[in-house]
């Protein structure tokens, strides 16, 4: 469950004045009951207080950071933490994630707030942790609520011990860490991003608020009006504190008094639930995160040329109470910076607009506010500035907007959040555009500003109508080629990189070009799970763990060898950040089993020569089907297979007159065998049994990987000798014969042991969803 109370100290409950109390039988007025003195607990905590989830079990949302798998739930549950801070917006989980950790920690736990704290409670603390090492060997664990609140000189005096190891930090913020906490204390911490709840989670919390009897209200049969719940809900904007705190007044202010018996029906009307909560903000703060994100995504739609992107951002921002002055001052500088000797004229329109804009004020000056942003945004002089109470309407019905990820401002904290990314800057495109996405998730499409037919804005509405075409069309075919936000951020680890380097392998084999080829197609999160069904050699895991550091890899290894050498490499690296590895497949009962136990999904399913070593179609049939239940919602699988016999073959080795060179029958013996390999696997059979076994949206693309590859002794013995019944040896010993084979074998060993020769292989690189 996410974050329910900050503190216990808060201020009491609103209560709604005025007119006869909702949903009381005769509609008699009553006051309502003074929190903290009457309710439903006996301890008279708030509801969002006694709500508090008491373990991971019971904690509701931030799945891909405390979800099954993650590296923040492991590092609980094995008690192996480092220094953490929790960031997000208000009634997320920050101070109940701290809570669950002390109650599960065996170090000493100690608590500040650095509203109230000052240095020398911060010494005192030092002083005890170091006392509490020194004497009794116990670490500390330090949190401190609201990090952000200590000035420089309070946060400089704690980076020491926790440099030293003295203290493990876990500050929790509200604001935007890389803004506001000392950088050399962020450097030494990992960030977790909490994101506000959504609609479904918070359901969840009012349904266990209503049907827990000895924390909530299930001793009572507490029901709504249709719409009711749904619109505390609403109101509540992603915050379960919010939720709850109004949920309490509005059951506990139903009846006449309360509690009532045991077993009263209470019954919540719509009119009770909007006198419980208060109408939501705008989520906009001119001194923080989404400042300079807003007014980032402003320019680059100005930029991008989309009147309607721009217009729906500046009416956000003059809701939110943003100076139009700065507004106009940021298109002052895009006059030049965007607009520039294309249409020369655009400096003077916008200043002529600012400096009316100074003589009207508002709110008549928004017209002058939007003049400037459609001239900038389509380049000509336009009477269309009623779209921009189009805008503002939309924002007033639907506020609190997220930022799409490519249009948040990266200048600060790109590598952590990876704010920023996959932004197409349009002037690196011909004619200085090209199709992304500049609204919110919630409002692509939305048209805000309609084109005129007649004067220069009827020469550029052909244009306007063309591009919303082709982004409309990009943003509902797109949605894959979007990389997420990053959600969490670990500081740089030399010894983790080093050991990544000493686990990959030489580049001795098409593995590494295999890998490569594929994990161009992968644009993973940091927090995601990912499960490698099979990867001979390990040539992925080491890098899916490098790039999943705040997630998982789960592993599966063909043979208890391979499972020993792996587990060896791993056993560096500290057991809550290791790699899981498991020996067998999919096809193996216990395996599964073993994969269910932490009721873990995986975000991808990741994998190298996986299908075409399965043999058949039933054995593939199997591993999709096994696979596909193992995926995540969104999620997806990503293989790539090597084809048999599609690529560089021995007898093209051997050049022409060389004295092992193969006669005919070899050639003939080869071309046959690599003939069946390669017929029994092929796109469209791989395509059909993908839509079979349940997948959708599924892809192959054929990729051939050239490079030079060296003939080892020891590699060459692995292909030519008889060894295993389905080899390529024991191929050619059957349609040669065993003596001709183990001769010819011995000749084409000694002709290529050593050499470096070119060499061919082609991939599959298979794609698909999980429906």
């Amino acid at each position: 469950m996410s974050e329910l109370f900050e503190s216990a100290g808060s201020a009491p409950f609103p209560v709604p004045r005025g007119g006869p109390r909702p949903g009381s039988a005769a509609g008699k007025t009553a006051a309502g009951p003074s929190p903290g003195k009457t309710g439903a607990h006996p301890s008279g905590e708030p509801l969002a207080a006694r709500m508090r989830p008491k373990s991971l079990d019971e904690f509701i949302g931030q799945g891909h950071i405390v979800g099954p798998g993650r590296l923040l739930r492991r590092a609980i549950a094995a008690d192996q933490l480092s220094s953490l801070i929790f960031h997000g917006p208000p009634g997320t989980g920050k101070t109940t994630l701290a809570r669950i950790i002390a109650g599960r920690t065996e170090s000493r736990f100690v608590s500040l707030n650095a509203v109230l704290a000052g240095v020398a409670e911060l010494r005192r603390e030092i002083t005890e942790a170091r006392d509490a090492a020194a004497f009794h060997g116990r670490r500390t664990i330090l949190f401190v609520d609201e990090v952000h609140r200590w000035n420089k000189s309070q946060q400089d005096a704690l980076l020491p011990w926790v440099e030293n190891g003295t203290l493990i930090l876990i500050g929790a913020t509200t604001e935007n860490p890389f803004f506001e906490v000392n950088k050399a204390l962020v450097s030494r911490s990992r960030l977790f991003q909490l994101q506000t709840l959504g609609e479904a989670e918070l359901n969840q919390v009012a349904l266990h608020a209503l049907e827990n009897p000895e924390r909530g209200y299930g001793r009572w049969k507490v029901e709504f009006e249709p719409g009711a719940l749904e619109h505390l809900v609403n109101i509540a904007d992603g915050d379960a504190r919010s939720l709850l705190n109004a949920l309490q007044l509005a059951v506990e202010t139903t009846p006449e008094t309360f509690p009532p018996p045991e077993g009263t029906r209470i019954f919540v009307s719509l009119r009770a639930a909007e006198e419980s909560i208060q109408r939501r903000a705008v989520l906009y703060d001119k001194e923080g995160d989404c400042h300079f994100d807003t007014i980032s995504a402003f320019i680059k739609s100005i930029r991008g040329s989309d009147p309607d992107a721009a217009l729906y951002w500046m009416a956000l921002m003059v809701r939110a109470g943003e100076d139009p002055r700065f507004i106009f001052r940021r298109m002052l500088i895009s006059a030049c910076e965007d607009v520039g000797l294309a249409a020369p004229e655009a400096l003077g329109i916008v200043e002529s607009c600012a400096a009316a804009f100074d003589r009207v004020g508002l709110p008549e000056g928004q017209y002058h506010l939007t003049h400037a942003c459609l001239y900038l945004a389509t380049a000509p002089k336009s009477n269309s500035s009623l779209g921009y109470f189009d805008a503002l309407k939309t924002v007033e019905k639907e506020p609190g907007p997220e930022v799409p990820n490519h249009l948040k401002d990266g200048n600060r904290d790109t590598q952590a959040f990876g704010h920023g990314e996959n932004y197409a800057y349009p002037h690196a495109f011909r004619e200085h555009w090209t199709a992304q996405q500049y609204l919110p998730d919630g409002l692509t499409g939305r048209l805000f500003y309609s084109p005129g037919e007649l004067g220069y804005e009827g020469g550029i509405r052909e244009s306007v109508l063309r591009r919303r075409q082709v982004q409309a069309a990009v943003i509902l075919e797109g949605d894959d080629l979007l990389r997420p936000e990053h959600l969490t951020f670990s500081p740089g680890d030399a010894g983790r990189d080093a050991w990544v380097r000493r686990t990959e392998a030489a580049g001795n084999s098409p593995a590494a070009g295999i890998r490569n080829a594929l994990l161009e197609q992968w644009a993973p999160a940091r927090h995601h799970c990912v499960l490698i069904p099979s990867d001979p050699g390990g040539t992925l895991i080491w890098e899916a763990h490098r790039r999943v550091p705040e997630g998982g890899v789960t592993a599966l290894c063909p043979s208890p060898a391979a499972y020993d050498a792996l587990s060896w490499l791993a056993g560096s690296l500290p057991a809550a950040e290791r790699p899981r590895l498991l020996s067998g497949d999919l096809a193996d009962d216990k395996v599964i089993a073993a994969l269910g136990e932490e009721d873990a999904r995986w975000d991808i399913i990741l994998a190298r020569n996986w299908l075409v070593r399965r043999g058949d179609a039933q054995g593939r049939s199997l591993q999709l089907s096994r696979a596909l239940a193992l995926t995540a919602p969104r999620g997806r699988l990503l293989t790539a297979e090597a084809v048999p016999g599609r690529g560089s073959r021995i007898a093209d080795l051997i050049p022409p007159g060389a004295p092992a060179n193969p006669d005919t029958p070899f050639r003939e013996a080869e071309a046959a065998l690599f003939a069946d390999l390669a017929a029994d696997f092929t796109a469209d059979r791989l395509g059909t049994l993908l839509t079979e076994t349940g997948w959708r949206d599924s892809a192959v693309e054929r990729r051939t990987i050239s490079e030079n590859r060296l003939l080892t002794e020891a590699l060459l013995a692995r292909w030519l000798e008889p060894a295993h019944p389905q080899g390529y040896g024991a191929s050619m010993a059957r349609a040669l014969g065993d003596t001709e084979w183990a001769a010819l074998s011995r000749s084409i060993s000694a002709l290529l042991t050593g050499k470096t020769v070119p060499w061919t292989t082609e991939v599959l690189i298979i794609t698909a969803a999980r429906p």
